[in-house]
């Protein structure tokens, strides 16, 4: 999974529109980095900036714009009604995808180490990154505000985590830390706004207090009355999707709205939305209605429907879930039409070669699985079967999809073998880094082929199922995708050993070579053992 983190920093200026435009550009100008919005408010005179990229390119874009801070923010003069310490007031990193918070509370401390350093400012570690519990929450950390931060900065509790012990009258005071991502959602109730902040006191994790709490963890809650859409709304803060996502929210305010005799009418996202928060709703609405949908796309559309995202505005996908705002091409060979990457393999060139084409012909086979099953499934003729199908597809699906990045991973795990063949031999030092680093990248170059070969070995049990229990009339695409299976994985397997020799590491040769055996034995056998079954049902008019 691609690692991507949100970087949201808060700028102290929201009128003057080009020291706003100034620090979006700085961001906007580090490779890697993707600015998602620029959110500016008079009356508060603060800039909320969004964007993401790699950890190490958020980093940078935050430093980017500390830096652009730094010469046109001049705290001497700011006032608003939002309260604030500094002029980068705050710079929380937020797990996206494939990041954990361990890994942002890192990036939080490597930018507040290196913001420290060059600009010379107090930089306070907060939330997940805090050192101290009693300087965990921000308000405490920015309590007395920017006024009140020449005497407080003197006090040994807060001493600043990096950075001078002394008040910067230009600059304050920055926090920096790592939380959870944080999905503003409202729910549209058709009622009053008295009855839509009864629903949410009950929902919302405070509740209507200590004796009182509310159902839902990690859950800010109020009712208001919205005249623009002359409805009723629960606004929610969902602090941890993971514990509390939108479905379950939306699901539990339905819940109380019934109490009440009240109905909802969709609901609708603030801002931006993690693909995994969909999908964990998709999967919630496909267990409990006994779906089969399998596209990612339709799962978004289902949960589009289920929670009403479309009530009050269009619902855009590509807007509002932050990896589909992302324009990175990661995977340029599998992007390519199918004569495009046959002409690519066939070019005067070593890359892409005999790895991407077994991970390409791997994914067919698991492909034509996944097309077989779903020729049974719905079909009113194989309803006897349709509890062995259901079981199957999810899992030939998904295999499919994970072995169409291996295509590129192969060819970039040997351009990464090559890079470092091409690195410095002028001393024994350079010479002592080169080795290291082939030695790595030619463990890379085989372990990659290698999770080829245990991705495509995972479905023969599904393989042979849609064998036994498949429309028959479509037996050869399942013979085809069998032998294509074996073959990719034949194929990842001979590229896993052509890597092998030049390793020194001999204990880890030795593993490697061990596993390798195994499942080309295996896929052997599994693939002679779906050919029989297909020989038995055709033979046997079933």
């Amino acid at each position: 999974m691609k690692k991507i983190v949100e970087c949201v920093p808060n700028f102290s200026e929201g009128r003057n529109s080009e020291i706003i435009e100034a620090i979006a550009e700085s961001i906007r100008k580090v490779p890697g980095c993707t600015l998602l919005d620029v959110d500016p408010g008079k009356s508060t005179n603060r800039t909320v900036y969004t964007f993401v990229g790699s950890p190490d390119a958020v980093i940078e874009g935050a430093l980017a714009s500390a830096r652009t801070a730094r010469k046109l923010i001049d705290m001497r003069r700011h006032h608003g009604e939002h309260p604030r310490m500094g002029a980068m007031d705050v710079c929380p990193f937020i797990p996206v995808s494939g990041v954990t918070m361990e890994e942002c509370v890192a990036i939080s401390e490597e930018f507040g180490r290196r913001v420290a350093a060059e600009l010379n400012i107090p930089i306070y570690l907060y939330e997940y990154a805090a050192k101290s519990d009693f300087r965990r929450r921000l308000p405490d950390i920015r309590h007395g505000e920017y006024e009140g931060f020449s005497e407080k900065i003197k006090l040994p509790d807060w001493k600043p985590d990096f950075g001078p012990a002394e008040f910067v009258p230009e600059w304050g005071a920055t926090a920096t830390g790592a939380r959870k991502f944080l999905i503003a959602y409202n729910v549209n109730v058709l009622g009053t706004k008295q009855q839509a902040h009864r629903i949410a006191l009950n929902l919302r994790e405070a509740g209507r207090g200590t004796e009182d709490p509310g159902m839902l963890k990690e859950v800010k809650a109020i009712g208001w009355f919205v005249d623009e859409y002359n409805t009723a709304q629960i606004s929610m803060n969902l602090t941890d999707y993971e514990i509390t996502p939108p479905h379950i929210a939306f699901e539990s305010a339905r819940n109380e709205a019934n109490k009440l005799n009240v109905a909802l009418a969709g609901s609708e996202l603030v801002g931006l939305i993690p693909l995994n928060a969909i999908l964990m709703a998709a999967e919630y609405y496909i267990q409990n209605e006994g779906l089969m949908i399998l596209d990612e796309e339709m799962k978004i559309k289902l949960v589009a429907d289920r929670l009403g995202f479309n009530a009050l505005s269009q619902f855009e996908p590509k807007k509002k879930i932050i990896e589909y705002l992302i324009e990175e091409n990661n995977e340029p060979l599998a992007n390519l039409t199918l004569r495009g990457f046959i002409d690519e393999i066939g070019a005067r060139t070593s890359s892409p070669g005999g790895g991407s084409a077994a991970a390409a012909i791997a994914a067919i086979g698991a492909a034509l699985g996944t097309m077989v099953g779903q020729l049974t499934f719905g079909i009113r003729k194989f309803e006897s079967v349709d509890k062995e199908i259901r079981a199957v597809l999810p899992k030939l699906y998904e295999t499919y999809k994970s072995l169409i990045p291996m295509i590129d991973k192969d060819t970039q795990a040997f351009d990464g073998y090559m890079e470092a063949m091409r690195l410095p031999q002028d001393s024994d030092e350079e010479i002592a880094v080169r080795h290291q680093k082939m030695q790595q990248e030619l463990k890379v170059a085989v372990e990659v082929p290698l999770t080829t070969m245990k991705i495509a070995n995972s479905i023969w049990h599904e393989m042979k199922e849609v064998a036994k229990y498949g429309n028959i009339a479509s037996h050869s695409d399942v013979e085809v995708g069998a032998k294509a299976l074996e073959t990719g994985i034949w194929g990842a397997y001979r590229n896993v050993l052509i890597n092998l020799p030049t390793i020194e590491d001999e204990g880890y040769k030795t593993n490697i070579m061990s596993i390798a055996a195994e499942i080309v034995d295996e896929s052997q056998k599994e693939t002679q053992a779906i050919l029989d079954i297909i020989n038995d049902r055709v033979n046997s008019n079933i």
